[in-house]
């Protein structure tokens, strides 16, 4: 993919990714990342690394998979990452890439989970 190509992409993914962050207060950043790590677009505050995100969220998304596959759980649809200081959602995007979302503790997980495979659908059109 060409330098332009990523730069036009990034220009559709970013507008989608801030409409997601604005549906809630609590929700702090979002990406779209390769099921390979690297990190397309995202919109994220200051001090997070969004390679380092990408590369991380690839990990945890891979070791998903495979107990999925193993426990027979059928297809991986999302991961959610409960932490006390916040959420970590993970949502597939077809077969080749990843919406990552943080958010504060104290957001409604319905939400975030209907708001996410929404705007997951949304990306699928763009990538």
């Amino acid at each position: 993919m060409s330098d332009s190509q990523k730069k036009d992409i990034d220009k559709q993914i970013r507008p989608v990714l801030r409409e997601l962050n604005s549906t809630s207060n609590a929700m702090e950043a979002s990406a779209v990342i390769s099921r390979d790590g690297l990190s397309i677009a995202s919109v994220m505050g200051t001090g997070v690394d969004p390679d380092r995100l990408g590369a991380m969220c690839a990990a945890l998304l891979g070791l998903a998979d495979t107990t999925a596959k193993e426990l027979q759980r059928g297809e991986l649809k999302q991961v959610l990452l409960d932490g006390a200081k916040g959420v970590l959602l993970l949502v597939h995007i077809g077969a080749t890439h990843v919406l990552a979302l943080a958010a504060k503790p104290n957001i409604n997980l319905g939400m975030v989970l209907l708001e996410a495979k929404k705007t997951a659908q949304k990306l699928a059109t763009i990538i």
